[in-house]
């Protein structure tokens, strides 16, 4: 398969564009993909959030520095195999914003579940976990329709 079957070409505009752009069967191809590095973006974030947390950091500071290391595994997979865009800066800055609204997002979420749910020993669990699916919902729709969008 060619660089431009694998990737697509671009429209009169200079917009990256490819065969399921605008189909229905390539928005749930596209989603599909999304979800496989969804899940590897969140299995690096829990991971960096559970070892931060063994290790005394403070549950807030946990919680965005695995943020951190989940999203940039995420762009660099979304980017190239979920979306299959070539970079740029313009990209890169959207990215940057998005995930930067993201990341007050999911720690806000974060921060108000831990308030609400009893003190229990699955309480951080489940409150990075939804605080991950709020955020993994957000990003989606918004790298799909602004960051990503063909």
């Amino acid at each position: 398969m060619g660089l431009h079957a694998a990737y697509g070409a671009r429209d009169g505009e200079g917009r990256h564009v490819t065969a399921e752009s605008g189909s229905r069967a390539g928005l749930v191809a596209q989603a599909g993909r999304f979800l496989v590095v969804g899940v590897l973006g969140a299995v690096v974030d829990l991971t960096v959030y559970t070892l931060a947390l063994h290790l005394g950091l403070w549950v807030h500071a946990a919680r965005a520095l695995s943020f951190v290391c989940g999203t940039t595994t995420a762009y660099a997979l979304n980017r190239r195999w979920a979306f299959r865009v070539e970079g740029g800066r313009r990209r890169a800055l959207g990215f940057a914003l998005l995930y930067g609204t993201t990341f007050f997002l999911i720690l806000g979420v974060n921060a108000a579940t831990l308030a609400l749910l009893p003190d229990r020993s699955w309480t951080v669990t489940l409150a990075w976990a939804i605080s991950q699916g709020v955020g993994t919902t957000w990003n989606f729709v918004m790298l799909r329709t602004v960051v990503f969008r063909p």
